[in-house]
């Protein structure tokens, strides 16, 4: 058996509970064809009931899969999105989990991912403490954060907004989420935060960030990004909804590292990350074809 194998095997066992005869499509793309059909064959040497297909890459995360592929989710019992780009925040995914199937989303996953850091967390423990800051997201009213030695500060509204467990146990019909896994994350109430938040870990689409982009976030609205890094990122916004403030997400996987990979980034532990662009897929207003993390270590994170 080989070592991917070995480790496919030992994620269904811990973090699924499939049935026998469930119906699993691994979805590909162009630029994660290789790992994604290495996945398929996988699933095949585990005598699983598995399906292949691959679509185009989409140009950025949060941008719909083709409509053939969407009805095809709707034919199997779990879908493995094995992409360049994140399938989430996607009303495909959204509809297919309203139909009871699971989604699980694989964003920029390497083979070194699948083998190493994330990955490899003890899951029992990653979900025991995503559950429990996911609460606190849920209690607060509004947090803080302080970053660059508490030079800048992001005042993030959460009143009324329930936030949302990615803890990679998918046990539930309709269960979705990233693997690997291990955050909490909350919608923030739209068009109210404000304030400066500089981001030194790295951006989806773009990496590992050279120097620290400054954003500086108005009436909810993103208005301004240091550096060339941070010019990148209001192209990729965009001068329309993609520019909004979407998402806050605190890490909690003890074994992810910050690699320039977003799949990763976004759940290590002492990190948080904000996002801009749709948020209608888990308790907000936005809906667009875009949704771009940015990954931080904060110096302070004051709850309200």
């Amino acid at each position: 058996m080989s070592k991917l194998t070995e480790v496919v095997r030992m994620i269904l066992k811990n973090n699924f509970d499939l049935a026998p005869n469930a119906k699993i499509l691994v979805l590909g793309d162009t630029s994660k064809s290789e790992l994604a059909k290495d996945f398929y064959q996988a699933l095949l040497d585990l005598d699983k009931n598995a399906y292949y297909i691959e679509m185009p890459d989409r140009e950025r995360s949060g941008e719909e899969p083709p409509p053939e592929i969407a009805e095809l989710w709707m034919q199997h019992s779990i879908i493995f999105c094995i992409t360049k780009h994140s399938l989430t925040h996607t009303h495909a995914r959204k509809s297919a989990n309203k139909a009871g199937i699971q989604v699980i989303t694989m964003p920029g996953i390497t083979a070194d991912m699948f083998l190493n850091g994330a990955m490899n967390a003890d899951y029992s423990r990653v979900e025991v403490e995503t559950l429990e800051m996911t609460d606190k997201l849920t209690k607060a009213t509004s947090v803080s954060i302080f970053t660059g030695d508490g030079k800048y500060c992001l005042d993030v509204p959460l009143q009324g907004r329930i936030g949302v467990p990615s803890t990679g146990v998918f046990k539930t019909s309709g269960a979705s989420g990233n693997l690997p896994s291990g955050e909490a994350y909350i919608a923030p109430v739209e068009y109210q935060s404000s304030g400066q938040i500089l981001i030194n870990g790295s951006i989806a689409g773009i990496g590992l960030v050279e120097d620290p982009v400054l954003l500086t976030v108005v009436e909810g609205r993103l208005v301004e990004a240091s550096g060339e890094q941070g010019a990148a990122l209001l192209s990729i916004l965009g001068n329309g909804e993609g520019r909004t403030l979407c998402e806050l997400g605190i890490g909690t996987n003890h074994a992810a590292r910050i690699t320039g990979l977003i799949l990763e980034d976004e759940k290590a532990y002492d990190s948080i990350h904000i996002a801009f662009g749709s948020n209608h897929t888990f308790g907000g207003i936005i809906s667009t074809n875009v949704h771009i993390d940015c990954v931080t270590k904060y110096s302070k994170f004051v709850w309200h």
